[in-house]
């Protein structure tokens, strides 16, 4: 979602599905832990504001952004998980580093939701410069841990649904 004039943890409360029975997996980067763990903060405070039980709530971290793909992916194979938010935070340097970290824990998140049939929201900040990483994790945009909770809410939902 575009953030420009946009507060990420504005979300209407009646939209959002009873969370009581959802049991989520969050996997988060230590690297810009700054950042990271304001994200994870968000997404916690988002997934109990809506129902889900802090005991429903598994936390596990894992080295960097690069390594959340398979984060998610143990996850889903080895704990009763009925989604998972991949947090982590990426900031443009003056190598190509950037772009090859960017689009592998991008590819590898899709590739998760895929193979095992499982929500997995995408909370990886890929800003150009720190500020835009503060300013979305707390700052003047809101905090995409909110967001990206309510949308994993939103997806394991629906696919309840089915």
């Amino acid at each position: 979602m575009a953030t420009a004039n946009r507060n990420l943890s504005k979300y209407m409360k009646e939209e959002i599905p009873n969370g009581a029975d959802f049991r989520i997996g969050i996997v988060v980067s230590e690297w810009n832990p700054d950042i990271t763990l304001n994200l994870l903060e968000g997404a916690k405070k988002a997934l109990t504001d809506n129902g889900v039980k802090e005991d429903n709530i598994d936390v596990r971290f894992v080295p960097g952004a690069f390594e959340l793909p398979l984060g998610a992916q143990l996850m889903c194979e080895k704990t009763q998980v009925d989604g998972v938010i991949a947090i982590g935070v990426v900031i443009q340097g003056e190598t190509k580093h950037f772009d090859f970290v960017c689009d592998g824990a991008t590819q590898g998140i899709k590739d998760v939701n895929l193979k095992y049939n499982t929500p997995v929201a995408f909370c990886l900040l890929t800003d150009n410069n720190i500020q835009q990483s503060i300013d979305r994790s707390g700052g003047k945009h809101g905090n995409k841990g909110i967001e990206c909770a309510i949308a994993c809410m939103k997806m394991i939902a629906l696919q309840k649904s089915f």
